[in-house]
């Protein structure tokens, strides 16, 4: 399940993940707000919450990779709020390739990743 946090501005996308995510997730919830989003913003900031269960089903998979690779150049900042292992590494493999500054914080530096993202 997939849930969009309303109190960021515009240009923040946020969500927090719990569970098994799927593509219809994605589809209903990540997709829209991101579109929205990018009408009306050059650039975005992503805060990502995942619980200690969550879990991404292919399908899923596949659309973030979309979502995040047709806004490739679009993103400014993603802050990842983890405790799953997994996650961590695949952020830390793969965020030089970003454009956008990726940072990893635990779930209970949360505030710290909130005042992260919104900082100019």
């Amino acid at each position: 399940m997939i849930k969009q946090f309303t109190d960021f501005p515009g240009n923040v996308v946020a969500f927090a993940c719990q569970g098994r995510v799927t593509k219809a997730d994605y589809d209903a919830v990540l997709v829209p707000a991101v579109t929205n989003a990018l009408r009306t913003h050059n650039k975005l900031r992503l805060y990502c919450e995942t619980s200690a269960d969550f879990a991404l089903d292919p399908g899923a998979a596949w659309e973030d990779f979309k979502v995040g690779m047709e806004s490739f150049t679009r993103w400014d900042r993603i802050a990842l709020v983890t405790d799953v292992e997994w996650i961590k590494h695949i952020a830390h493999f793969f965020g030089f390739l970003m454009p956008a500054t990726t940072k990893v914080f635990s779930l209970a530096d949360a505030a710290r990743a909130r005042e992260w993202i919104l900082a100019n």
